[in-house]
């Protein structure tokens, strides 16, 4: 059974935008898409939809909101299987019961209730920081939105050495017969470095070629399976947050992994995951790890 692509609609102009971009997903990877309503957001988000004499305007406002995401996902990817549900939990929840068997979530970057200039919209950070499948923030400026770049931007950290993070993105790159740019950050811890400009050279090499070979062996096992995929290594000296938001600016996804720890609650997402779900230029993925 083929697990299909979830994607939370609140009627929002951020949802339908993530709704056109699932919807093009999920025709890449040949998979159903889901479309998710929470029929209790309005309920926090203080909406007053009119009221109908035949049903409660509770159900009129979600009737019509999975309809017309519906009717987007059809137009713009006519030959994808579309199911729609309205469920009676609060958004964060509903959605994660349904990373349960999903191949990922997808959100957009804010939701009807959140307030003008947040950068990221609560349900879609609670979502990402806890999921057990990927979760796909829709985010960014039209070139990354619309895919033109047509490059897959991976950040690899200290733990992604066969890490979901890494075959995501393999597959993902093979889906769109696109590049993938797996790019790992360096940097020089300030105790090692000295006046003498050939030692500083000789530590901050050592630290490069350390990198590199994280690097080689987080993509190795990953890099056989996908033979076709082109694949662009970068090692960059200075922090990962910057590295990525940089060059998010020329790629159409950025993904990334998120330490998952048993037992642990609340957010669990990390610094840079957080960063670039706030900031980055291209919708972001955060795949969980875990560890």
């Amino acid at each position: 059974m083929e697990l299909p692509l979830v994607v939370g609609v609140d009627g929002s102009d951020s949802s339908l935008g993530a709704v056109d971009w699932a919807a093009e997903e999920a025709a890449r990877h040949g998979i159903p898409l889901r479309l998710v309503y929470a029929s209790l957001w309005e309920r926090y988000e203080g909406e007053t939809p009119s009221y109908s004499a035949d049903r409660p305007a509770e159900q009129v406002l979600a009737d019509n909101i999975v309809g017309t995401a519906a009717e987007r996902a059809h137009r713009c990817s006519p030959d994808v299987k579309v199911s729609t549900e309205v469920v009676p939990e609060e958004a964060v929840t509903a959605l994660l019961r349904e990373g349960h068997n999903a191949f990922a979530v997808v959100t957009g970057s804010r939701g009807r209730g959140d307030l003008a200039g947040l950068l990221l919209g609560s349900v879609s950070l609670a979502v990402a920081a806890r999921a057990d499948c990927p979760v796909i923030v829709v985010r960014g400026d039209l070139a990354g939105l619309s895919g033109t770049h047509e490059r897959i931007l991976l950040g690899v950290g200290d733990l992604a050495a066969g890490s979901s993070a890494v075959r995501f993105a393999f597959r993902e790159a093979e889906a769109r017969s696109c590049t993938l740019d797996a790019v790992r950050a360096w940097r020089c811890p300030a105790h090692e470095t000295t006046d003498h400009p050939l030692l500083t050279g000789d530590t901050a090499k050592l630290h490069e070629m350390r990198a590199a070979t994280l690097l080689d062996e987080a993509l190795g096992r990953a890099a056989g399976d996908h033979p076709a995929v082109q694949v662009r290594r970068a090692t960059v000296e200075g922090p990962a947050r910057k590295v990525l938001l940089e060059r998010s600016a020329t790629a159409d996804l950025l993904i990334v992994g998120a330490e998952r720890r048993p037992g642990h609650f609340g957010l669990q997402l990390g610094r840079l995951a957080h960063t670039a779900l706030h900031h980055a230029a291209c919708p972001v993925v955060v795949v969980p790890q875990r560890v």
